[in-house]
Order: structure tokens, then C-alpha cells, then sequence
């Protein structure tokens, strides 16, 4: 996709079962399920064992620490976010599963999403889990927006795949089915995510069609955009089709929000690893790989009800 460098989002076209069967007792985004604070920690279910049989695959430095520090935006279920001050979801889970066959823990930090490659580049995490996108501009270290070099890129281990959807007012009043219907109208989500990039990208070519661009109003947090949208201040928020579908059926007891249209540019959702941390790339690919092989990645994915999404390898830069 086509945001900033630090863009969010991709699951299978048309396809993600509805994640409205997820019923997570008060987890409505617009009620701050997502504590935003920088120091917020937690740590999945795994521990740390020496028997673990991928152990030997992972740096010295982590396999003696016995933890993999995650850097990650905990406000975007059911990807990720906070349930009596833990982080649950399709990250965490996948996480603790492969904390099974490395031996560690992987413990989530909470930040801001577009500042977690910064904070993976200055050695703050050893990696970032946050539904971002694998892509090509992130892996170069490009700026989207400008097409310049501004760092070195980072890896990615993909391991689930996604599209964007448009979500808005439950009954459609403004009559969105497209993109193209967002033209001279204001649109909330949150900065530094693919749908930011989707947005500028479709405003460009609301003016080319002679049309009016789209006013953009862009937010540190998604919760902060549903707000807006739910208030009527904007017609339509962009973010990933689990995380619509699932503000959908859960907000507002599914009265305040629908998702209109189809999935927009479908693509991998990677594990984000420093470009100087090849071992650590490797090992988690191998546990990827394991955890889909033993069925372990299949059963969480059942779990959360988007089975679609699945990836069938774990491939490192798999993204477009």
C-alpha cells in the first residue's frame, strides 16, 4: 500500500469471515479498550524453556534473557489490545505460540504506531507486532509520501494477510459504496497507517476526475477517529477489514458502524525486525513455520474467526 513509511494494514479478499462473532466483553474501541500510555507492558502466555525446540535458533543475547521485547500499538482489536491490562488478540496469540517453540516470552509494550519502527531501529523493542503492513517502502526505508530514503528498512516475517475497508455511520446516510464517493468529504483515521496513504492517494485522483480532494482528518489512535465518525464529523473511517468488522458488530452493540464495499489492496501483515538481526528474522520464520505446520497458527486464527487470512508459508519480505 501506498502510506507513509510506517503504514498499517492487509486479510484475504472478500473473504474474512465475520469477525462480528468475536464477542470480547467490554472491548468497544470508542471506550478506550487501548491504553495508550508508552510504558504500558505485558507479556503472552509462553515461558521461557530450554527445551524448546527452535531454542538453539534465536541470538544468544534473547535466548539468555529469556524474552523478545514487542513493540506494539494496543488499540486495534482484535488485532491487539487491552483486556484487564493485558494485550489479547490475533498478535498476542500468535506471539505466545511462537514462544513455545523458541523458549521465550514475547512481552508487548505499548506505543504509538507511528513511531514503533523508531522504536524497533533504536533498539527499544527487538520487534514491532502491530498489524503493519509488509512493504516494499518500509522494508527500503522510503517515505511514501516523498519517495525519499529516511533510514534503512527493516525485515518482516509475514503471517497473516488483510485488506482495507471503509467503514461509516450504521445506515449509511452519506450513501458511501466506494472511494470515490469519499470526494469533498471528510474522512477520519489514524496517521502513519496504508489507509492514510489510501486516503491521499484516492484525493489526488478526486482532483484529477475535477472533484473536490478529501479532507483529511488524521488521529495518534483509531478509537480517536471512530469518535469522530460516530459524532457525524467525518462520513467514513479506513482501516484494516477485521478491525471494521469487528467495530461493526461490537460498537454501540453493532448500532453505530457498518462496513460498505469491497477490501481495498490486500496484502501481508509482518513481524517487523531490525535489518542488523538476521538470526532473530530467521528464528521467528522458523517458528512461524512450525506453528503453521503442527496447526497451532490455524487453531488462533479459528479462534478469532479469520481463518481467511491465513498464510499457507511464512515468507520474509513477501510484501509488495
Amino acid at each position: 500500500m501506498t502510506a507513509s513509511s510506517t503504514l498499517r494494514t492487509t486479510a484475504a479478499h472478500n473473504r474474512l469471515a465475520a469477525v462480528g462473532a468475536i464477542a470480547v466483553a467490554g472491548a468497544l474501541l470508542l471506550t478506550g479498550c487501548g491504553d495508550q500510555t508508552e510504558n504500558s507492558n505485558d507479556s503472552s502466555s509462553s515461558s521461557p524453556s530450554s527445551t524448546a525446540p527452535l531454542a538453539d535458533k534465536l541470538p544468544a543475547s534473547i535466548r539468555n534473557a529469556g524474552v523478545v521485547n514487542v513493540g506494539s500499538d494496543i488499540a486495534y482489536p482484535p488485532v491487539e489490545y487491552m483486556v484487564d491490562g493485558k494485550a489479547a488478540g490475533i498478535d498476542p496469540d500468535i506471539a505466545a505460540a511462537l514462544g513455545k517453540q523458541l523458549g521465550v516470552k514475547f512481552e508487548f509494550q505499548n506505543g504509538k504506531f507511528d513511531q514503533l519502527i523508531v522504536g524497533l531501529q533504536s533498539k527499544r523493542f527487538n520487534v514491532v507486532m502491530s498489524a503493519m503492513n509488509d512493504t516494499k517502502n518500509r522494508q527500503n526505508g522510503i517515505d511514501a509520501d516523498t519517495g525519499k530514503k529516511v533510514g534503512d528498512g527493516i525485515d518482516f516475517v509475514d503471517y497473516f494477510t488483510a485488506g482495507t475497508s471503509i467503514l461509516v455511520q450504521k445506515g449509511n446516510p452519506k450513501g458511501i459504496k466506494s472511494l470515490d464517493d469519499l470526494c469533498g468529504k471528510v474522512v477520519a483515521l489514524q496517521k502513519g497507517t496504508t489507509s492514510e496513504g489510501i486516503a491521499k492517494t484516492q484525493s489526488a485522483k478526486c482532483k484529477t476526475d475535477g472533484k473536490k480532494a478529501i479532507t483529511l482528518q488524521t488521529f495518534d489512535t483509531d478509537p480517536e477517529a471512530l469518535l469522530r465518525l460516530k459524532q457525524g464529523a467525518s462520513v467514513a473511517d479506513l482501516n484494516d477489514f477485521p478491525v471494521a468488522a469487528y467495530n461493526a458488530k461490537t460498537s454501540g452493540g453493532g448500532n453505530d458502524f457498518e462496513v460498505v464495499g469491497d477490501q481495498i489492496e490486500a496484502g501481508p501483515y509482518g513481524i517487523g525486525v531490525s535489518k542488523d538481526n538476521a538470526e532473530l528474522r530467521d528464528a521467528l520464520q522458523a517458528a512461524m513455520s512450525a506453528i503453521i505446520k503442527n496447526g497451532e497458527y490455524a487453531k488462533i486464527l479459528e479462534k478469532w474467526n479469520v481463518a481467511d487470512g491465513a498464510v499457507t508459508e511464512s515468507k520474509v519480505n513477501g510484501g509488495s
